[in-house]
């Protein structure tokens, strides 16, 4: 065999393949396969919450699914590489389709079909024939008139033994399909000029990089920012009542962009209004809008689906937040003998020292909070226990739980809250959500203190009975004195001698159960590893099964008598009267012990209660640059056309082969269409009986 025909071989062999790739690329169950892996991903990115912090991710799913999402990028569907991927080869897929088809339909729409034979209008399922005293070319003539009167496009041609009207209507319907997929294409590019493509391209061409620290915007270096050139992005900015901003941040999965505004926003005003139940009715930002290089100045009012729009930016009213407000707060210790208070400050968003070992951090405050307190079944602090109940489960990042609750009768404004963050020496935190006036669950005061390790739990709540005053201030000289030798062995003494009855053996009756009295103290104030109501399961265990039931109804009376002398021992510490004894306190007590059994999970050295604050609001805009915006306007246009042209408007063809005789002409009428309907069978029955013209 020559080489030149070896050549030819392998070019033929290439270019086959080459067709061969084409025509799989651009056939219709590639592009189906596409939208089916399109779509699959779309599901993902709803399911899976995006562009979140990636600790909260690892707390969701763990090191070992994190990671293995992480490298599939399921963080960010719609940015990942292989999603862009599939995006362009669809694209591709779909130009390759209309390129391949648009031209022949086009070719289809223009032409008559005037190729048909006489014989092959007899095998039409859908035929008639008539005899006419006209001449051919008069019949042929007043065929064409009346098609042309019924909506048709006729025209007549000359053929061998005859003339043939050839007509046409609907033939437009073959732009649906143009429409449509020219519709998937430009929306596809639309999409990827939104998309984070030229983003990536800056961080690979320009050395951009995220920044993952802390610290002013404005030190930020040029490394992590982006241009105001930038062609397309989509950030956020928060900007304090009174405060001006002219950046944005944009999330990146390993930090954030910094993208410099051509224009900066003053935000003079926020206000937002709410429902009965909780819900805001309307939130919106006056602002000022000040032109970065000509000094030009515009004043707007930015609300939900009322973005203001400065020379091709977009800037919408996304949420809003606390923007630093100032608070004033009493805190108490919950560890050790000692039960004074003392005050602390602090701003939201900032940190405030608690003392050598912790850190306060600020991250909330809200001024009210909604909720259904017709059935409040908040669960103390357990340990070990998943967080939660009706009243705290769902809590809304401004709004409490019952803002989702139609029952509006139940709801109640419970007043504001403070959530913060106490941080150790090794980083660990434990975040709390305190309320700043009692709620009333069962009929009672409780203060209540929400605690969670995770962002990812919801909270648990430590309930801490209101006192005669209405705070917790007995509560927490109750809680002081069981950690207080001194105070237990005294209050054990008082409880010993008020219930032991007079006589020769009462010193030794009166010693013994001020022991057990003590005892019982010393078991419910625990040790290093545990207390409360574990720490007397934990005692209650070593006695025999069948006495446990007897101990323990021994045990909780002398407990709670000891208590309350305890109380009342460390009042009178503090130059206080004694309680009554009543049902009202007795209630009281039973509760404190709860809480006090409670407390030993509470994670925390302090509690702190809120007095004051002055509420400073912040509003949240995304400032957005769409170039993609108008274009998939424009897809969507077409697509609209291309379904309409496609199941509105139906293609029929029709002919009429006239033949003459000696007696006038004979006419053989055919019609057809692409989908074959009750409309399409009536409107060939009409046609049936107008055509056959008379003389």
């Amino acid at each position: 065999m020559s080489t030149t025909s070896t050549t030819g071989i392998r070019l033929n062999t290439r270019r086959q393949a080459f067709n061969e790739a084409v025509e799989l690329l651009s056939s219709m169950r590639f592009a189906i396969a596409l939208l089916v892996m399109i779509a699959i991903s779309a599901i993902i990115g709803t399911i899976m919450q995006q562009n979140q912090p990636m600790p909260n991710y690892v707390n969701q799913f763990g090191p070992f699914w994190f990671d293995v999402f992480d490298k599939l990028g399921l963080y960010a569907v719609y940015s990942a590489w292989w999603f862009l991927v599939i995006m362009g080869i669809l694209v591709v897929s779909t130009s390759l389709c209309v390129v391949r088809n648009a031209p022949k339909m086009v070719k289809d729409m223009r032409s008559w079909r005037e190729n048909v034979r006489e014989q092959s209008l007899r095998n039409f399922h859908h035929k008639a024939e008539w005899q006419s005293p006209l001449q051919a070319n008069a019949l042929a003539g007043q065929v064409a008139q009346r098609l042309a009167h019924a909506g048709y496009q006729a025209r007549v041609v000359e053929k061998d033994g005859g003339l043939l009207v050839a007509a046409k209507r609907g033939a437009a319907n073959k732009f649906g399909y143009i429409f449509a997929h020219s519709a998937i294409v430009i929306i596809c590019v639309g999409g990827l000029l939104d998309s984070d493509i030229p983003i990536r391209l800056q961080q690979w061409a320009l050395d951009k990089t995220p920044f993952t620290g802390d610290g002013l915007i404005a030190a930020i270096p040029d490394k992590h920012r982006l241009g105001v050139s930038n062609p397309t992005f989509r950030g956020n900015t928060v900007i304090p009542e009174g405060q001006a901003s002219s950046s944005a941040v944009l999330s990146r999965p390993d930090g954030v962009l910094i993208q410099d505004l051509p224009f900066t926003i003053q935000l003079k005003k926020f206000t937002i209004d709410f429902y009965s139940t909780g819900m805001p009715k309307l939130f919106a930002s006056d602002v000022v809008v000040r032109d970065n290089a000509t000094g030009e100045t515009q004043t707007a009012t930015i609300e939900v689906n009322k973005p203001f729009i400065w020379k091709g930016l977009a800037v919408y009213q996304a949420s809003f937040e606390d923007g630093g407000s100032k608070l004033k707060l009493t805190g108490f210790p919950m560890q050790g003998t000692q039960s004074g208070k003392f005050a602390i400050d602090g701003i939201v968003g900032n940190a405030t020292r608690l003392d050598d070992a912790h850190t306060v951090e600020w991250t909330d405050f809200r001024p009210f909070n909604v909720e259904n307190t017709a059935s409040q079944d908040v669960r103390a602090v357990k340990q070990g226990e998943k967080l939660g109940s009706a009243f705290a489960l769902g809590l809304d990042k401004h709004l409490g739980s019952a803002a989702k609750n139609a029952n509006n009768k139940d709801l109640q404004n419970v007043g504001p809250s403070v959530q913060y963050k106490v941080r150790d020496q090794t980083g660990q935190a434990r975040e709390f959500q305190n309320y700043m006036q009692p709620v009333t669950l069962e009929g009672v005061p409780m203060f209540l203190s929400g605690v969670r390790a995770s962002p990812g739990d919801p909270f648990s709540y430590l309930r801490i009975p209101a006192d005669d005053e209405h705070s917790v201030r007995d509560w927490m000289r109750l809680r002081a004195a069981l950690h207080d030798p001194a105070l237990r062995e005294r209050a054990a003494g008082t409880y010993a001698a008020r219930m032991s009855p007079g006589g020769g053996k009462s010193d030794t009756v009166q010693s013994q159960l001020a022991l057990s009295a003590l005892k019982s103290l010393e078991i419910f104030a625990g040790d290093k590893e545990a207390g409360g109501y574990m720490s007397v399961s934990r005692f209650l265990e070593k006695v025999p099964k069948a006495e446990q039931e007897k101990a323990a109804d021994i045990f909780m009376k002398i407990l709670n008598g000891t208590l309350w002398e305890l109380w009342n021992v460390a009042r009178e510490r503090d130059g206080l009267a004694a309680i009554a004894p009543d049902e009202k306190h007795a209630r009281w007590l039973q509760l404190s012990m709860n809480a006090l059994s409670d407390s030993f999970f509470y994670g925390a050295p302090v509690y702190l209660q809120l007095d004051e604050f002055e509420q400073v609001k912040a509003s949240v805009f995304q400032v957005t640059r769409s170039p993609g915006k108008s274009v998939v306007y424009l897809g969507c246009l077409f697509l609209v056309l291309g379904v309409f042209a496609m199941f509105y408007v139906r293609e029929r063809r029709l002919w009429v082969w006239v033949r003459g005789q000696e007696d006038g002409a004979h006419a053989l009428m055919a019609m057809s269409t692409q989908r074959r309907t009750l409309d399409f069978d009536r409107e060939f029955d009409e046609l049936k009986e107008k055509l056959p013209l008379k003389a």
